[in-house]
Order: structure tokens, then sequence, then C-alpha cells
């Protein structure tokens, strides 16, 4: 049977624990040799007065190797050229050139159209997302790129807005990381 300070050490011992303090459970449990119980000390750690330390303090988890080579799940090319014809069309609808704002504006719809394709957590692909945007003024321009990457499985999805003063094209790859 229990002793009244075992009881209340466990009792402490659960009450730290929901604080946010760590303790050494070996020294702290009251555990039974040959029909009597033996009580270690009780040490503790608490991450709550420590800078840095918040309360969504987790302990970082690591994953054993799966060697998949091919994904299980393709890469939604329609989905993400919605994504990309959507996010264009509601940041850009009524904008004109001015280079500054649309330097500024490019970076911001790259982002938003990651964000978003990112949304749909498509397992294993890694996501870059490029927006180019120019005055329309007659001229042509060309957009390329180059990568090395496997046919099978990487891919990408583009789409274009145009309005009265400007143009935009946006480019998502789906890169798949094995």
């Amino acid at each position: 049977m229990m002793s009244d300070r075992d009881i209340a050490r466990d009792k402490a011992a659960r009450l730290l624990k929901k604080q946010g303090s760590l303790s050494s459970l070996a020294s702290s449990e009251a555990t039974r040799q040959h029909g009597a119980y033996k009580v270690g000390s009780m040490s503790t750690v608490s991450f709550l007065d420590e800078p840095g330390h918040d309360e969504t303090y987790r302990v970082p988890v690591r994953f054993e190797n799966t060697y998949q080579l091919s994904p299980n799940k393709r890469f939604p090319y329609s989905k993400v050229q919605n994504i990309i014809k959507d996010v264009m069309e509601a940041y850009l609808a009524e904008e004109r050139y001015e280079p500054e704002l649309c330097r500024q504006m490019s970076k911001t719809l790259s982002e938003v159209i990651k964000a978003r394709v990112k949304e749909l957590m498509i397992p294993r692909y890694k996501i870059i997302c490029l927006v180019h945007i120019g005055q329309l003024g007659g001229q042509d321009m060309r957009v390329s790129s180059r990568c090395l990457w496997d046919a099978g499985s990487d891919t990408f999805s583009t789409s274009e807005f145009r309005n009265q003063h400007l143009y935009a094209i946006g480019s998502v790859y789906g890169v798949y990381y094995e």
C-alpha cells in the first residue's frame, strides 16, 4: 500500500508534467521491489523559464528512408494551372504597369501561388514558382527555362494573364523528391 508521502509525490509529479516541466521518471515514480515500495528522489527541468522555449516545443522526429523512387500521386497539373490563373486575375485585374510595383507584385504573387499549391499537400514534390510581369507595348517576349529532371515524374504548370496595361506569366514546377 502506498503511503501518504508516495501519493503526494505522484500528485506533484503529475502537476509538474501539466505545467510544462519534465521530471525524471526513473527517480520520481515509486517502484515495487520484493513486496515493498522503493521511492527515489525527484528532479525536474522546466522549459517554461528558459528563453527561446515556448509551449509548442517538440522533439524533432526522424524518419526512416522509404526508398520510394516514383510518386504515388501525380502532380495535379490542371488544379495548379487554375490556382495560377485565379491568383493572377485576383491581384492584377485593375493594375497598371509600374516597374517598382510590378517587381514587388511579382514576388508577392509567387509566394501566394506557392502557398496555395502547398495547400494541395502533394506528397514528396518540391514546388518552385516563378512569376514574370511586363508592360504591354507591342513587343514580343519569350520565357524559357532549363533544368535536369525526370520526365516520368517531374512536371510544370503555367498560365498567362493580360489586361490593358500589363501581362503576367506564372509557372509552377513540381520536382519529385526521392
